[in-house]
């Protein structure tokens, strides 16, 4: 296993992934991250604000980077934003790291976010772009993840529960990222 995060959480938007992040790392004692959060710190923006000035281009540089960081110095839990696997370089990044994937039905994610406007993805219509963004990235989260958790009308305990479990049958690195 590198250095880097105990767990690092992905999914969709309204999976659950800080919620869940934040329960795990109060469970397990240590810190807990997202790369949201942690690109609104170093632009001093908030990602919406960089999607709408900058375009999405720019904000997917910017979470690449903040990917890479995250996976190298932080050491708790770490939350990626539903977009990071978009990436092929943070898709093989990931690949040396517990990675467990929050599922989420699109009916879930729509109740969730609702009409959020700092999902800047999903303005307009939300179930159709979470359907549109599930049924793009779902391979993707699948390439990555290590263990799945299903999210839909479960409590925050349960999903954490099971995160953990899942956490603790890894034990070790991804065999992929031994070759």
């Amino acid at each position: 296993m590198t250095a880097g995060p105990a767990l690092v959480l992905v999914g969709a938007p309204g999976a659950g992934k800080t919620t869940i992040g934040r329960a795990c790392a109060r469970r397990l004692g240590v810190a807990f991250a997202d790369t949201d959060h942690l690109i609104e710190m170093a632009a001093g923006r908030k990602v919406a604000d960089i999607f709408v000035d900058d375009g999405e281009p720019a904000f997917r540089a910017l979470e690449k980077d903040a990917v890479a960081t995250a996976l190298q110095e932080e050491s708790g839990v770490l939350s990626l934003g539903g977009g990071a696997v978009l990436d092929a370089g943070s898709r093989a990044l990931l690949l040396a790291h517990r990675v467990v994937w929050l599922r989420v039905s699109v009916s879930d994610a729509a109740r969730r976010v609702g009409l959020n406007a700092s999902r800047p993805l999903l303005v307009g219509n939300v179930r159709g772009t979470l359907a549109s963004l599930l049924e793009e990235r779902t391979p993707l989260y699948e390439e990555v993840s290590d263990a799945v958790v299903d999210t839909d009308a479960r409590s925050v305990d349960a999903v954490t529960d099971d995160v953990l479990a899942a956490l603790a049958a890894l034990g070790g690195p991804r065999a992929e990222s031994l070759a």
